[in-house]
């Protein structure tokens, strides 16, 4: 995989990350301790699997590992949020923090990919781009949660 600067100056993606009224959801708290991430990726993994969404469930866990890693490491308080939103025609991950800060896609060195840095690069391949942030976490129109940000992807449903 070849970054260009185009690459890195591009915006992260961003639109409204909540699911239609009509999702099925699944939701997980995720404290703020290194086995979170395995737990999201179980949880999201065995939740695929019982819809038979099998095909999806390599792609699902490991981009939710690397979101929730992301809000473990860099997101500072009380861990974070992680819904699971199955709708006909995708599945939708999005995992909320109390951290105000958007992710950011860090330049990967010529030297090769370092011990962090690469999850979004990950996410954004696995999803064909479909993914972003968004600030604050609604409920019914109003603000749960003023302070903070969800990282959300998409992945398409099969057939």
């Amino acid at each position: 995989m070849t970054e260009t600067a185009r690459d890195l100056r591009a915006p992260i993606p961003s639109t409204t990350p909540w699911p239609s009224p009509a999702a099925t959801t699944y939701t997980l708290f995720c404290p703020p301790l290194d086995t979170s991430p395995l737990i999201a990726r179980d949880f999201v993994a065995t939740v695929l699997r019982a819809l038979g969404l099998d095909t999806l469930v390599d792609a699902a866990a490991l981009c939710t590992s690397e979101l929730v890693t992301n809000a473990c490491v860099h997101a500072k308080g009380g861990g974070s949020v992680l819904w699971l939103a199955v709708e006909t025609w995708r599945v939708r991950v999005i995992v909320f923090d109390g951290d105000e800060n958007p992710p950011v896609m860090r330049e990967l060195t010529p030297g090769g990919w370092e011990e962090g840095g690469r999850g979004l690069y990950l996410v954004d391949a696995l999803t064909e781009g479909h993914w972003g942030t968004a600030a604050a976490l609604p409920n019914g129109g109003n603000l749960v949660h003023p302070d903070g940000k969800a990282v959300w992807f998409d992945l398409a449903a099969p057939g």
